[in-house]
């Protein structure tokens, strides 16, 4: 079964997408806290991660540069999903390393066809 591990500090986002992800067939693991992302993912080894941008540190940016810097992490698919819009947090997020990015709010089947475009790649 996939794995898919959330980072975001809002804890109904996280109920939110841990239900549509469930439904989904799809296994969940999630933290709020950012600054304890790395060792539960180094912990849990999903296949992909979904970060929002907007937390407290390490902030979304980071986090994902953070990941990117592990070795285990290098090629795993990481989408932002958040609510800033805007060309240069978008252009930011990719330099970082984001595989794939999502406005909030957005359409549960959107956010399915992304995770299953990332898994594929």
């Amino acid at each position: 079964m996939t794995k898919i591990m959330m980072v975001d500090d809002d804890k109904l986002v996280i109920e939110l997408l841990q239900k549509l992800l469930k439904a989904d067939g799809f296994e969940t693991v999630a933290t709020n806290d950012s600054s304890k992302a790395i060792e539960l993912a180094k912990q849990e080894k999903p296949d992909l991660l979904l970060l929002d941008l907007m937390m407290p540190q390490p902030d979304g940016f980071r986090l994902c540069r953070m990941l990117r810097e592990e070795p285990l992490f290098t090629r795993t698919p990481i989408i932002i999903v958040t609510a800033l819009d805007d060309s240069d947090s978008r252009a930011v997020a990719f330099g970082a390393g984001a595989t794939d990015y999502l406005t909030k709010p957005f359409h549960p089947g959107e956010l399915k066809d992304k995770i299953l475009e990332a898994l594929e790649s």
